[in-house]
């Protein structure tokens, strides 16, 4: 039986590449999940620049939540603030890198609002 850490890793490994074998046009939405924040990134592959970040660290974020960045509602107002940011950079479409965690959760919470300040996946 394989560990927890191999079966991240693989499901990292196959998320990456069907991304990629797909053919990114669009920014790519990364976002890293560790055990106390939320990580956002808006990635351009084709130059390999940030173009947008945010996590629950920032200072629109600081101090608004009592578990910091563990809540649903932190990833809620992060997905919010990283649309409010790429669409000020003028992007509005995006597709989402979950990396290699599961889509639930805090991460569906943040697909879900960034969705409805104005990004499409």
């Amino acid at each position: 039986m394989k560990s927890k850490n191999e079966r991240y890793e693989f499901r990292k490994s196959r998320v990456r590449t069907k991304l990629f074998k797909n053919g990114i046009n669009r920014p790519r939405l990364c976002v890293y999940k560790s055990l106390k924040y939320l990580y956002a990134q808006v990635i351009d592959d084709n130059t390999g620049n940030v173009l947008v970040s945010a996590t629950t660290l920032s200072k629109e974020l600081d101090g608004q939540y009592k578990t910091s960045g563990k809540s649903i509602e932190a990833a809620k107002a992060l997905g919010a603030l990283i649309a409010k940011k790429s669409t000020a950079a003028k992007i509005t479409e995006v597709c989402f890198d979950r990396g290699g965690s599961l889509y639930h959760g805090r991460l569906k919470a943040l697909a879900d609002s960034a969705r409805e300040a104005g990004l499409k996946f």
